[in-house]
């Protein structure tokens, strides 16, 4: 349900959130997050993967960020799955992602603090 819009003050703060939107889903930054949606990924829960890290880096206020979609990545038994790539070419393969608290994690520990979180972590290159 939308709220209504009561003032332009509520125009611009709805404006002001869409292009939050927008923003962390284009334009070259200096990470990428690529969620792997697949047939396989979204039976495991890719939908609510990319809810989460889109939630989890707009919470953490990360603008550097940008969350991407991608098919299969071919590791079905490691779904649901997301790649996190840096600018200077590190890449991180995170696996079983099932539930908030992990992208969160991976949220805080490695995309805010640096430090790739090893629990979940696929492989690096």
């Amino acid at each position: 349900m939308v709220d209504k819009i009561k003032s332009p003050s509520d125009l611009l703060a709805m404006a002001k959130k869409a292009q939050e939107g927008i923003d962390l889903r284009s334009g070259a930054k200096e990470v990428k997050v690529t969620v792997h949606m697949g047939t396989c990924g979204i039976a495991a829960g890719a939908r609510e993967v990319v809810v989460n890290f889109i939630s989890e880096i707009a919470d953490a206020k990360l603008d550097n960020v940008t969350i991407h979609q991608s098919g299969c990545a071919g590791l079905c038994e490691m779904e649901p799955m997301a790649t996190v790539q840096f600018a200077d070419g590190n890449v991180y393969h995170y696996g079983h992602l099932e539930g908030r608290n992990k992208v969160h994690e991976i949220v805080q520990s490695h995309l805010v603090g640096g430090t790739p979180v090893s629990a979940y972590l696929i492989k690096s290159e």
